[in-house]
């Protein structure tokens, strides 16, 4: 592991259910001065995904697309009158709903170099799912961050997202990648709330859209992870949305988890050290929760990470 993977920086997302509150009004977009050319943070080339429809493999209607797994993720497609699921196998095993219209779905490569099996479930009853086409991919990234510096099925967004857009603002008026992420979590703060009966009617498969979450100004923790996300990739820091559970309650929950060079920004919620990990709860920043959740880290457990 490099050295600078060490110096990776936590960036925390946590919404709870528990004692959160809405801050007031959300307050109107303003778009920063820019800075002169030679400034302002340097925004690394957009990266995008895309499935490769001529590159991908086929099978009883699934198409699966390992062109790009150097670039951190693999593209899938199917068609069925049953329910799908796509399954992707390494050292981790993770599970992910597919829809059988066609539509194309992007997912990580976020267990890093190594064989991958890939594999388009179709359901035959109940929970049982048999396995409709199954392909495998040797894995060597071009870099450790190519999983989280995309879009996918969880951070979907565009160049002309207007997420995106909005951070390209910020990163204009940058002097540096934790500048970027200082305005994100500024703008999240100030602008979304937590939309407590969304919570509480959500339904499994529920993906997330970054740029309905900034246009209404609500939303549930994945929401708020994966609007973070988005802009934050977009500008090309590395980002990752993390579910997992907080003690006390053990309330399962969704945050995130982001990536500089830069080292010793101090701010008013949280603290970045050099060669250190460090949680920033925005949670309780925006939505103004019981402190007693932030503890000392100690009460996060990661499951999985997208």
């Amino acid at each position: 592991m490099s050295d600078l993977f060490k110096m990776m920086i936590v960036f925390f997302l946590l919404f709870s259910l528990c004692g959160c509150s809405s801050q007031g009004q959300a307050e109107e977009i303003k778009q920063p001065e820019p800075l002169a050319p030679e400034e302002r943070y340097e925004v690394p080339e957009f990266a995008v995904s895309e499935f490769n429809e001529e590159a991908a493999e086929s099978k009883n209607g699934a198409y699966i697309d390992v062109s790009n797994v150097s670039k951190g993720y693999v593209a899938v497609k199917a068609v069925s009158d049953k329910r799908l699921k796509f399954q992707v196998l390494t050292e981790n095993t993770y599970n992910y709903d597919l829809s059988k219209e066609g539509e194309v779905s992007i997912f990580p490569l976020q267990s890093g170099d190594g064989e991958y099996t890939f594999r388009v479930m179709e359901n035959i009853s109940d929970n049982k799912y048999a396995v409709l086409f199954q392909t495998s991919a040797n894995v060597t990234l071009e870099d450790e961050f190519q999983p989280f510096i995309r879009s996918s099925d969880y951070v979907a967004y565009t160049k002309d997202s207007e997420c995106v857009k909005l951070a390209d603002s910020f990163a204009a008026s940058s002097s540096s990648a934790l500048d970027v992420v200082s305005k994100v979590y500024d703008h999240v703060c100030a602008n979304i709330t937590y939309d407590k009966p969304k919570a509480e009617n959500i339904k499994s498969g529920y993906l997330p859209d970054p740029d309905e979450t900034l246009s209404t100004g609500k939303g549930i923790c994945f929401d708020y992870a994966s609007l973070t996300a988005a802009m934050l990739r977009s500008q090309g820091i590395p980002t990752k949305v993390i579910f997992g559970y907080v003690s006390p309650n053990d309330l399962y929950h969704a945050w995130n988890m982001f990536y500089t060079k830069e080292s010793g920004w101090v701010t008013v919620k949280f603290e970045v050290n050099e060669k250190e990990w460090t949680r920033m709860d925005l949670t309780f920043s925006a939505n103004g929760s019981d402190q007693r959740f932030i503890g000392d880290g100690s009460n996060y457990a990661d499951v999985y990470e997208y």
